[in-house]
């Protein structure tokens, strides 16, 4: 209810939603008052619905987590990419790696799903196994009964000693990545307030991402290009901010929007709006602020609220979807997405994807 409190003052559209419980009520997935579970979804940093279907795809932020495949009617995980022959199609553009990821190491951290066709996308998954990259897939669901087919076509490695975190496309073919914590920086700097991070681009055409000029931020974070391949948005996580850019010249922002009360990760579109999803900044539970202990941020393990809100990009304008309190099988929330009338949400500390109601 402290949650409620500090959100409504500042959005005035607080409301509680009622929890529905869904899914089984036995077992290592039992649901809680607020959620229901997917399990056998470790560390699903990031989501994805697969356009016109029942599928969602889950990263896995763990060593050889992977990239699963769920069916959000019968809400069960499977692993999707197995590396078999059928699922490999090098492709001479993204040449930057040899060979797939090795299932060992594939650890799968943001995602981006571009509807290419009727029934074909490309998936960007950055990948933190075995090297530093994004990895590129084919997705096909032409048969409607069946599980979507995946393809890995190669690889774009991200310069040496940068790590990304998230990734986002234009509709030619351009990839943007953004790198939280650049070498020399760390996550204490960006909970400071100090620039840590950017946004960097790479053209089809390009042998290398490059650092977009002006998008050093505090924690740069989630990602999002516009619709209109105008430019991208971009959390600043040490701010708390949506940071709006042109794509045509990245030297200065065109706006910023500070969320209510919340941490957000991700940012997505949903329709026409941006879904954005993080713990609660100044949670009692935990006492209050992420801290820092002898130089060092807080893990922020302790269980917070979340929240999850939409934005719309052409009045700037930011609502509540939903909000919580901190619950016992589920931390560290760091995507939404919504499946019908439900609720998805993926977790950068969970072995679960997390299913609440939105009626």
């Amino acid at each position: 209810m402290a949650t409620c409190a500090a959100l409504a003052i500042l959005l005035a559209g607080c409301a509680p939603v009622p929890a529905r419980r869904l899914g089984t009520d036995a077992g290592p997935c039992k649901s809680t008052g607020q959620f229901s579970f997917v399990c056998g979804a470790m560390k699903p940093e990031d989501l994805a619905v697969i356009p016109g279907t029942r599928w969602v795809i889950a990263s896995g932020f763990a060593t050889g987590a992977g990239l699963k495949i769920v069916d959000s009617r019968t809400r069960k995980a499977a692993l999707w990419f197995r590396g078999e022959p059928d699922q490999v199609d090098r492709d001479p553009h993204y040449a930057d790696c040899d060979a797939p990821p090795d299932l060992a190491l594939f650890t799968a951290r943001g995602l981006s799903l571009r509807q290419t066709g009727a029934s074909a996308a490309r998936l960007l998954v950055v990948n933190h196994g075995g090297m530093e990259a994004i990895e590129v897939f084919d997705v096909n669901f032409d048969d409607v009964d069946a599980a979507p087919r995946l393809r890995w076509r190669g690889c774009l490695s991200m310069p040496p000693g940068h790590v990304a975190n998230s990734v986002a496309s234009y509709s030619d073919g351009t990839v943007l990545a953004t790198v939280l914590t650049r070498p020399g920086t760390s996550i204490t700097d960006f909970v400071m307030g100090r620039v840590t991070g950017g946004v960097y681009e790479r053209k089809p055409e390009d042998a290398a991402f490059r650092l977009l000029p002006g998008t050093e931020l505090p924690g740069n974070n989630g990602l999002e290009t516009a619709r209109d391949d105008s430019g991208f948005y971009v959390i600043a996580f040490g701010l708390r901010e949506v940071v709006s850019y042109a794509r045509r010249d990245s030297r200065a922002p065109l706006w910023r929007v500070q969320a209510p009360e919340f941490m957000p990760d991700n940012i997505h579109w949903d329709g026409d709006r941006l879904l954005l999803a993080g713990m609660v900044r100044d949670e009692p539970a935990c006492g209050g602020l992420r801290k820092i202990v002898n130089g060092v941020a807080d893990g922020m393990t302790c269980h917070r609220g979340y929240v999850v809100a939409q934005l719309n990009p052409a009045t700037r304008g930011m609502s509540v979807v939903a909000y919580g309190a901190p619950d016992a099988l589920f931390n560290g929330v760091s995507a939404a997405v919504v499946v019908q009338d439900e609720l998805w949400l993926g977790s950068y500390q969970a072995d679960r994807i997390a299913i609440r109601s939105l009626r």
